[in-house]
């Protein structure tokens, strides 16, 4: 801005409360939403603490990719928790490899997994 003393700048957001600082050896900042994500590289990171509400100010350039793309093609194994296996196991004396197919056919929830295997 022109005719505008940045000391004087700095001075009234100080009295304001504002605090401001860089944050510096920023690699690569990932913003994600539910299908996308926004990768913004050589970046140049500010925080400004408002009465302890921080905002951020972020610049550099910008990749839009499809949430997922920097992940590999084959999908991740899910993993199932030893306890849930061994609840259903205990609760319907079914073998293990059907407590494990029963809690991957209802996502991973043992009470519907044990109703599943009980009818």
């Amino acid at each position: 801005m022109r005719g505008v003393n940045p000391r004087q700048i700095e001075r009234a957001m100080r009295q304001a409360g504002i605090k401001t600082k860089d944050i510096t050896d920023v690699d690569e900042v990932i913003i994600r939403t539910k299908t996308e994500e926004y990768v913004i590289t050589n970046a140049s990171v500010t925080m400004m603490d408002v009465k302890g509400q921080k905002t951020y100010q972020v610049m550099g350039d910008t990749e839009i990719r499809a949430r997922g793309a920097s992940q590999s093609a084959a999908p991740a194994e899910e993993v199932i928790p030893e306890e849930d296996i061994q609840l259903i196991m205990d609760q319907t004396g079914a073998s293990r490899e059907a407590a494990v197919q029963a809690l991957k056919d209802c996502d991973g929830q043992p009470a519907e997994a044990i109703i599943k295997l009980m009818s």
